[in-house]
């Protein structure tokens, strides 16, 4: 169950590959995350130290469950992988040009994961057509529809 999408990826960005990643989050967080308190939309990753760190994540504290700590809502956060599948995404960021995106934070087996996107920037001509082929595919919807 997805809890929120980063829409604007996919508008920005040619997603190459997906890996789903976990978390590690503070119990405010996780409160606020399941209230729906969560903005990914000008987040990015980042590899430090052959970690993977969420930067720009927005969660919004609660008021009831953040009354005796000092919550910073932009912390930067540590995402759980694999190490060898680390080791590659480290050689195809680096090498390749490729950029780490986060695409939608949901629930599995009653955890939070944030699924990510190996990305290559759009260019504005590139994003014109995938405009084009958009609204192409409403149309062809509403064609077959009306008959």
């Amino acid at each position: 169950m997805s809890i929120v999408q980063n829409k604007k990826a996919f508008h920005d960005y040619f997603i190459e590959e997906k890996y789903e990643t976990g978390l590690v989050l503070e119990g405010w967080e996780v409160k606020a995350i399941r209230a729906g308190r969560v903005q990914l939309k000008e987040s990015y990753v980042v590899i430090r130290n052959e970690e993977l760190n969420l930067i720009g994540c927005h969660i919004s504290p609660l008021q009831t469950a953040s009354t005796h700590i000092l919550p910073d809502p932009v912390r930067t956060r540590k995402l759980l992988l694999h190490a060898e599948e680390i080791k590659r995404l480290i050689g195809k960021v680096e090498r390749a040009g490729y950029t780490l995106i986060p695409l939608d934070m949901h629930y599995k087996a009653g955890r939070i994961k944030l699924e990510i996107g190996l990305a290559k920037g759009k260019k504005l001509h590139d994003k014109r057509e995938s405009e084009k082929q958009k609204e192409w595919e409403r149309e062809k919807q509403r064609l077959i529809r009306s008959k």
